[in-house]
């Protein structure tokens, strides 16, 4: 089961049936069943999370938090400042959320990085072809 909410006045125009959609496709793609909560958020609700959670008293794109959670918290406004196709860059930050919940890191190594980045873009190039 995916779970998508909109909280704290994430962007009402995001399409939850997309996002599913997409989070489904790199689950099976990955063999997963895991089930999933999504959640947009603002600049202000991200920016909270990431000091609490991650000690980093700034905005982010996107939060993960797996071991039993497997949330995902994006920010549609960080994600509108990257100043790239709003769709393509959406996909990009769900893509790396789950990837993360899933267990990947780019935080633990170059080897580790390279690894996530480049099942990152292959993802999202079979998800636009």
């Amino acid at each position: 089961m995916i779970e998508i909410i909109n909280i704290s006045g994430g962007d009402k125009n995001v399409s939850k049936e997309s996002l599913k959609k997409i989070a489904e496709k790199v689950l099976k793609l990955e063999k997963s069943k895991l089930d999933l909560s999504i959640a947009l958020v603002n600049s202000s609700e991200i920016r909270k999370l990431n000091k609490k959670y991650r000690k980093k008293d700034k905005t982010t794109d996107v939060l993960s938090f797996g071991e039993d959670m497997n949330q995902i918290v994006i920010c549609t406004d960080e994600v509108k400042k990257n100043g790239k196709d709003f769709k393509k860059e959406l996909t990009r930050v769900l893509i790396h959320g789950v990837l993360h919940i899933l267990g990947y890191e780019h935080e633990k190594g170059e080897k580790k990085e390279k690894e996530m980045l480049l099942k990152q873009e292959d993802y999202i190039l079979k998800i636009f072809k």
